[in-house]
C-alpha cells in the first residue's frame, strides 16, 4: 500500500491510498484498490475510488459518476488535474 498526503493550505489537503490486490475488486478490471480524496475544512469534496461492486468512479460533492481507469499513474494525474479545477472553481 502506498499512502501520500499533500497539504495545500492550513485547511485543505489531498490523501491518496493505492493498494495492489489479487483478485481485482468486484466490478474493476485491474489489480488496484484505491481512494484518492481532496479534503477542505474537514469535508471530502472530491474523491476517486473503486468501492467493491461500484467499479471506478468519482464523487464531486454529492454527485457520483464513472471514470475510466487506464493505469495508476494516469489515475493520479487525472485526479490532481481535477483537484486543481475544483480549487479554481471550474468544477464544483
Amino acid at each position: 500500500m502506498d499512502r501520500i498526503t499533500s497539504h495545500f493550505y492550513e485547511h485543505s489537503f489531498i490523501e491518496m491510498v493505492v493498494w495492489r490486490v489479487d483478485p481485482p475488486v468486484k466490478a474493476s478490471q485491474h489489480s488496484y484498490k484505491y481512494r484518492l480524496a481532496y479534503i477542505e475544512k474537514g469535508v471530502c469534496v472530491l474523491r476517486y475510488d473503486n468501492e467493491a461492486g461500484k467499479g471506478d468512479h468519482k464523487h464531486i460533492g454529492s454527485q457520483e459518476s464513472p471514470i475510466i481507469f487506464n493505469d495508476a499513474a494516469q489515475l493520479v494525474s487525472d485526479f490532481r488535474a481535477e483537484v486543481e479545477k475544483y480549487r479554481k472553481g471550474v468544477i464544483s
